[in-house]
């Protein structure tokens, strides 16, 4: 017969785990809320509930730093911009296509290919800590967005079809540019 020690060491050892897991992850989840609520506070472009959802469902979210945050913002720019591109080309393909709409969507299409450079440039500039010029390419994908979407209200009656796609990506680029504005102000996040 075994000694009930021999039950109890693996037990403790298991809940001593679950206990540092659940503590750590929870100190994470903790600073992507409170990344959130300060970036939501100080930003009206950035709605809390889209912060968090975002950077939680990223990755590597759970181990970041706020600097770790910053550039997971930054990739989930990327990969929405290359998406939108993507799907404007789709968009494109339709042939009873409106010819303004159509004109909308290649000055959209131009936009988003735009933005792909530009954010590659703001990872490196984010990188090398050089936030005012990943600020600057930030803003111009911000920028880009706007354009893409007043470019559908120049017309009445004409509705865009990538407005959620605008939205998001402008709201990433608000995440973005507001975690780096806390990173530049000693990390305070209150």
């Amino acid at each position: 017969m075994k000694p009930l020690s021999s039950f109890f060491l693996p037990l403790s050892l298991f809940l001593s785990l679950f206990f540092l897991i659940f503590h750590s992850s929870k100190g994470q989840s903790t600073l992507i809320q409170n990344t959130c609520k300060t970036c939501s506070k100080d930003d009206p472009n950035i709605k809390f509930g889209f912060c968090t959802s975002s950077l939680q469902a990223a990755p590597a979210s759970q181990c970041a730093t706020l600097r770790g945050l910053g550039m997971i913002s930054i990739r989930l720019i990327r990969y929405n911009v290359t998406d939108a591109r993507c799907h404007i080309k789709i968009l494109m393909k339709e042939k009873k296509l409106d010819p303004y709409i159509r004109r909308c969507l290649s000055d959209c299409f131009d936009l988003y290919s735009d933005a792909i450079p530009s954010i590659k440039l703001a990872m490196k500039s984010y990188n090398a800590k050089k936030y005012y010029d990943a600020n600057i390419q930030i803003s111009s994908i911000m920028d880009a967005t706007t354009t893409c979407e007043d470019g559908f209200k120049e017309k009445d009656g004409v509705v865009s079809p990538l407005t959620k796609r605008n939205e998001i990506t402008f709201q990433l680029s608000a995440v973005a540019l507001s975690v780096m504005n806390l990173i530049k102000n000693n990390g305070s996040i209150g």
